[in-house]
């Protein structure tokens, strides 16, 4: 990823964006909503807008869903 995207993606962050410690901290609630066939998005729409701008933290999201079978 070049430079400019990069903080392209950083100027267009959302400003519910969770960060990634906040959603290092509710990832699993996140899952565990997915699994459970409810709305993590809207439960959690901090971790949401994370996920869509944070690869290294979407990459940790879907490790997780592999690790439990989704």
């Amino acid at each position: 990823m070049s430079d400019w995207s990069s903080l392209e993606r950083f100027l267009r962050t959302d400003p519910l964006d969770a960060g990634c410690a906040g959603t290092f901290d509710l990832l699993d609630l996140y899952v565990e909503e997915r699994l459970a066939g409810g709305d993590p998005e809207g439960r959690f729409p901090g971790v949401a807008a994370h996920l869509r701008i944070c690869d290294p933290c979407l990459d940790d999201y879907e490790g997780l869903l592999a690790a439990v079978g989704a």
